[in-house]
């Protein structure tokens, strides 16, 4: 009722899993708004699927569950941004404008953060392997790139994480439940 209301042009796809919306949704959608609690697929292991199915769509997350370490999870895994569901309606349409207009900050209404660097979904597959412990060229080998593209990869996890080597870069992930 509220998006209804407040952004009366706009037209919605509502769908209660992930496999009804990639069924069920046009191929031009603007933006998605995806709940972490959903049936089937959760949201957070669903954004991959939603950039290949919509990849020049964002996603932003719309959840109650706000806590920092998901806020980070969801922004890492490719979220444009994070709202909570326990903001107010005028922050929950800002946040959908701010992305309608392009303004892809990756902020999340529930931390405050503004200007948060965020992994691109390649970069979270580049992170899960090196927390298995594979070298670049495995990593290479598994996701069929070239090994200076991975090598790029981990430069720019070590930059995300400012550290300065493949072990503080898995030790930072795993404390801010990135990996397990």
């Amino acid at each position: 009722m509220l998006l209804d209301r407040d952004l009366p042009d706009t037209r919605f796809f509502e769908a209660g899993s992930l496999d009804e919306a990639i069924a069920n949704t046009p191929d031009d959608v603007d933006v998605v708004l995806l709940d972490i609690h959903i049936n089937g697929l959760n949201g957070l292991d669903g954004i991959a699927l939603v950039n290949r199915k919509w990849p020049l769509a964002p996603v932003l997350m719309l959840s109650s569950q706000d806590e920092q370490a998901t806020v980070d999870l969801a922004l890492a895994r490719g979220a444009a941004g994070f709202v909570s569901k326990a903001d107010s309606p005028e922050n929950i349409v800002g946040a959908i404008n701010r992305v309608l207009r392009g303004e892809f900050s990756a902020q999340s209404s529930a931390t405050g953060n503004t200007a948060y660097q965020q992994l691109t979904p390649r970069q979270g597959e580049v992170l899960n392997l090196m927390h298995q412990g594979l070298s670049n060229k495995l990593i290479a080998r598994q996701l069929s790139l070239s090994e200076n593209t991975v090598r790029r990869h981990v430069q720019d996890i070590l930059e995300f994480f400012g550290v300065v080597n493949r072990a503080e870069a898995v030790f930072a992930a795993q404390r801010r439940g990135l990996v397990s």
